[in-house]
C-alpha cells in the first residue's frame, strides 16, 4: 500500500518552493540587481586622468551592502518553509 502511494505522489509532480518563496527570491534578485547598477560608472575615458568618483560612498558602501542584503534574502527564501504552522 505504501509503495503505491509513493508512486502516485511521484507522478503528480510538484514544486519544491511555494509562491511565498518565489516572492522573496524576486525581492532578493531585485536587491542584487540594484546593487550592481549602483556600482557601475565612475570610470574615465582617458587612462591618464584619474577620476576620484570611483571612490564615492555609493560604490564603496551602499552597492555592496545592497548586494549582501540581496544574498541574505535569497538564503532566507530558500530556507523558508511555507507549510510551517504557527
Amino acid at each position: 500500500m505504501g509503495e503505491q502511494k509513493r508512486k502516485e505522489e511521484a507522478k503528480k509532480g510538484y514544486f519544491i518552493f511555494e509562491r511565498k518563496n518565489y516572492k522573496f527570491m524576486l525581492i532578493g534578485i531585485a536587491f542584487i540587481t540594484l546593487g550592481f547598477i549602483l556600482m557601475t560608472g565612475g570610470g574615465s575615458d582617458d587612462p591618464n586622468v584619474f577620476n576620484p568618483e570611483i571612490y564615492s560612498w555609493r560604490r564603496i558602501r551602499l552597492a555592496p551592502a545592497l548586494i549582501l542584503i540581496g544574498f541574505g534574502i535569497e538564503v532566507y527564501a530558500i530556507l523558508l518553509n511555507p507549510h510551517k504552522k504557527k
